[in-house]
């Protein structure tokens, strides 16, 4: 594990600044997040894409990371959710945390479901004991899913929607989201944020759809479509980071619970259409769809509801999907001709 100072002074946007709706984050969101100066936060999955995004956002805010994460690249904040000790180390001098390790795809709940309760149910139950008992008692952000709503009759979905978790994955989300919410009956200031399809590094998983469509279109390769009238509801990280942030600094400022937040566009794409504007955006005439059978553990369709988050955070996405995808496409053509 590994902990990082925040800036001495605020800046925006941060250095590493990765698209330009980065560099267009209007003056007043630091101003807007400034409960965060001086806050420890530790932040498990620190290393993944969601991770990645997030930490300078909280660094530009004031507050110091600590890291924990498998996946460490500098191996300093190398650490692992189910190593017990690791975890009551790394909450030593934390004021909050931010729940992102797990296993996070679907399709690996289904071919390790052991592994994906152990990390995703077990894990999380013990950070939160292990948080109850930390010597700065911190509140705690969990980083949940769409998938525990798994198929809705009504579109789109609210927040207080019945959970209908379909899949392993799903489960061991729901789960872990019952733990929380005991949590917060004892007394512990946490708060459920729930995803949706997050999107926008090359680094990402390469078989993730948003990453593999246009890995593939870029390079002519074969777009394989799972049902490509199922549709999703697709979220870019750094709208998802700035909703991270945000919520942070209300926690770090209240210290009290807040009912489950969505970081959604509110939009639903059919995933033919996003292959066709991978396709189109990849510029390879080489590239051709494939449309394979829905997979049966899957959800065919989703859309979110964000008016909850922007009544209490006052977020909203900032990167429509269109301006999104034209990003990721020309990091990955960026990416390939640096080879």
């Amino acid at each position: 594990m590994r902990k990082d100072r925040g800036s001495e002074k605020a800046v925006w946007p941060p250095s590493n600044a990765e698209s330009k709706e980065d560099a267009d984050e209007p003056t007043d969101f630091v101003a807007s997040v400034s409960t965060l100066r001086n806050q420890v936060i530790l932040v498990t999955g620190s290393a993944g894409l969601i991770g990645r995004w997030l930490i300078p956002r909280l660094q530009a805010a004031g507050a110091q990371i600590v890291r924990l994460d498998l996946q460490d690249p500098n191996g300093d904040g190398y650490g692992d959710i189910l190593d017990r000790a690791a975890v009551t180390a790394a909450l030593r001098d934390a004021t909050g945390v931010v729940h992102l390790a797990a296993v996070s795809r679907v399709i690996w709940g289904e071919q390790a479901p052991d592994r994906c309760r152990a990390v995703n149910v077990d894990a999380t139950a013990a950070l939160l004991d292990a948080a109850a008992t930390a010597p700065r008692r911190p509140w705690l952000l969990y980083a949940s899913s769409r998938e525990v709503y798994g198929q809705q009759d009504v579109l789109p979905v609210p927040e207080d929607a019945p959970l209908r978790p379909m899949n392993v994955y799903a489960k061991s989300k729901a789960a872990a989201e019952a733990s929380v919410v005991a949590a917060q009956k004892a007394g512990m200031p946490a708060t459920i944020l729930r995803f949706s399809s997050v999107y926008g590094d090359v680094h990402d998983h390469c078989d993730r759809v948003v990453p593999a469509f246009l890995r593939a279109a870029v390079t002519g390769g074969t777009l394989r479509v799972d049902g490509s009238r199922n549709g999703f509801d697709f979220t870019h990280a750094s709208d998802v980071a700035d909703g991270i942030t945000m919520a942070a600094a209300l926690m770090a400022g209240r210290e009290t619970s807040v009912p489950p937040l969505h970081f959604v566009s509110g939009d639903c794409i059919r995933l033919g259409e996003l292959a066709a504007m991978a396709v189109d955006l990849g510029g390879n005439s080489a590239a051709r769809m494939i449309e394979a059978p829905t997979r049966d553990f899957d959800v065919q369709m989703f859309q979110g509801d964000p008016t909850r988050a922007n009544a209490v955070l006052g977020w909203r996405i900032r990167t429509p999907l269109a301006v999104g995808l034209a990003q990721l496409a020309a990091a990955f053509r960026d990416s390939l001709a640096a080879r």
